[in-house]
């Protein structure tokens, strides 16, 4: 593996470690906003023991997310010298502000963690809210410097490299901010949902009875799943968004992620196959007609620029447009699977008072561990697809590229860094539930109100 590909995946790695626990963060924040609210609202105590609970996860969560944020941090500087230093000309607001999203959420966490139970109700609201608010505020403000990276604004460069005509705010609301930030923060809302989704699934197929528990679970499998309806729905429209920014700024990527080579007009849209190096033809995969130029300019005659309209060094991997199938096609799974559990729950659950079947719940049970690889994939697929640029079209990644040797070693002790700290952490959340039963929790908000 040559120097450049070992820094790409060292990154790579460290970053979709981190993704997991800053996308959870995220979402499992404005469920347990949503959940208190329902409580204020309803006056039902499991909304409470739901708020109580699903924050001591993110407080764990947010245990990891801090230093694997760090980690990340650190190796932009550490892997990725040249991209840097055009970073803290132009674009270092973002990270600067970061700081304080980041301050915001974990000072209102730990208020809400460690004095809910003496705040008023609307104070408890209020707090968590600013949680949530933190949360997706820092993943905003890093997805801004993403964005960037794909869309570069607020700067000139002179052929020796010099940086000037420097306008930090125009590179913060570069023109794909606005297009990516939204799609990181419901897709991270939907991940979310999901999460909940799963455990409330798995503990109804648990459940030998109806009780008190049971009845929790479906209140939180409900709340769950209908947010990750919503939200899945929400982040499927910004596709078509995404497919236009594409098109005016990026025509290598959204070519790649079709595998269309030749400019035309009434372009099809490529679902599944692969792109066939040899012959550059998509093998095996299904062509809608006119779809692709229609999402590119809503219009069913958009001319779509090909691959071969660019120099072939230029052309992102093929396997980009893999990613972007799984990407779109677990997204479109997930809002069919929580449509039809909604449907089944209002025809069958609320009218005639059935439980779930133990298939749909399986199914919902794997429900988050797919979201999470669909918020995986589009991270990789939005890098990936940039290639051979870190900077799209003035720097490469073999340009920003550190030229150390030996990340060898260091790549395989962080991967094992990284996977002992996911076995503690399901260690720990595990054990904590296991000393703090659900039965007692809603025993003991039962006596408290």
């Amino acid at each position: 593996m040559d120097r450049v590909t070992l820094a790409r995946a060292f990154f790579g790695t460290s970053l979709a470690f981190h993704i997991i626990f800053a996308t959870l963060g995220i979402g499992l924040s404005a469920m347990v906003f949503l959940s208190e609210l329902l409580h204020k609202w309803k006056n039902d105590n499991d909304y409470a023991v739901m708020a109580k609970r699903w924050t001591k996860t993110v407080a764990i969560l947010l245990g990891v997310a801090i230093p694997s944020g760090t980690i990340v941090g650190v190796q932009l500087s550490l892997l990725w010298p040249g991209f840097m230093k055009i970073v803290g000309q132009v674009i270092s607001v973002p990270f600067q502000i970061e700081i304080f999203a980041f301050f915001l959420e974990g000072l209102a966490l730990s208020i809400y963690v460690y004095a809910a139970e003496r705040l008023r109700p609307s104070m408890r609201v209020l707090s968590v809210f600013l949680v949530a608010v933190g949360a997706t505020a820092s993943a905003v403000l890093i997805t801004s410097a993403n964005a960037w990276m794909n869309t570069p604004a607020g700067f000139d460069m002179r052929p020796d490299g010099t940086v000037y005509h420097v306008d930090p705010w125009k590179a913060f609301f570069n023109p794909s901010f606005f297009d990516a930030a939204y799609h990181v923060v419901v897709s991270a809302l939907m991940t979310g949902a999901f999460a909940i989704v799963s455990v409330a699934a798995y503990r109804l197929l648990k459940a030998r009875k109806q009780d008190s528990e049971t009845a929790y679970h479906h209140k939180a499998l409900f709340l769950s799943l209908s947010v990750a309806f919503l939200m899945s729905l929400i982040t499927a429209m910004s596709g078509h968004g995404a497919a236009q920014n594409l098109h005016q700024y990026s025509p290598e990527k959204l070519a790649a992620a079709e595998g269309l080579f030749e400019t035309q007009r009434y372009a099809p849209l490529a679902v599944g196959g692969y792109v066939d190096p040899e012959t550059h033809e998509v093998k095996y995969g299904i062509e809608i007609p006119y779809l692709l130029s229609f999402l590119a300019g809503n219009r069913f005659d958009t001319e779509v620029k090909g691959l071969n309209e660019f120099p072939p060094e230029t052309w992102p991997p093929f396997y980009t447009h893999t990613l972007f199938n799984l990407m779109v096609g677990i997204g479109m799974l997930l809002l069919v699977l929580s449509a039809a559990a909604l449907a089944y729950w209002w025809k069958y659950v609320r009218k005639n008072k059935q439980s779930y079947p133990k298939w749909l719940l399986w199914c919902l049970v794997f429900s988050g561990p797919l979201s999470m690889l669909g918020i995986e994939t589009g991270w990789i697929f939005s890098c990936s697809g940039r290639q051979p640029w870190t900077i799209y079209g003035y720097q490469t990644t073999a340009e920003a590229a550190t030229r150390a040797e030996n990340l060898g070693i260091l790549f395989v002790l962080f991967t094992f860094v990284y996977i002992m700290l996911c076995v503690m952490v399901s260690i720990v959340i595990k054990a904590y539930f296991k000393r703090n039963p659900l039965q007692k929790d809603l025993e003991t908000f039962a006596l408290d109100r």
